[in-house]
């Protein structure tokens, strides 16, 4: 009986605690693709169209790149939140990953150390 180890107790409600660890590469691929998306648009967003607003006074760049940043933003959320559950990243590892995704080109960074620790096995 002392040999015989039972599994510790997930803190993960069942459904989730069941697909936790399933799909983690495609997550992961899902997760890449919206980090550089996401990163492309804010770095475009603030090395461009702000620029272009103030210097020229064009306001179209900024509520275009903004939006389009702001709604693919939300779908990077989503993907990242679903890529921790799976890979079960920490809460503090998750709140950087998404807080990384609104500062101009530190989501290309978090992307990179996110995707090596996921790859490697290791919880962010």
């Amino acid at each position: 009986m002392a040999a015989e180890r039972t599994a510790p107790a997930s803190r993960l409600p069942r459904a989730l605690a069941r697909r936790a660890g399933q799909d983690v590469p495609a997550a992961l691929t899902r997760y890449r693709v919206m980090a550089w998306i996401v990163g492309v648009l804010l770095a475009a967003l603030f090395l461009v169209a702000v620029p272009l607003k103030y210097a020229a006074g064009l306001d179209g760049p900024v509520a275009v790149i903004g939006t389009a940043h702001g709604w693919l933003y939300a779908i990077f959320f989503l993907t990242a939140c679903d890529l921790a559950l799976r890979a079960r990243w920490t809460l503090r590892g998750t709140v950087l990953v998404l807080v990384a995704g609104t500062v101009p080109l530190l989501s290309f960074v978090a992307e990179r150390i996110a995707t090596r620790k996921t790859r490697a096995g290791e919880r962010l």
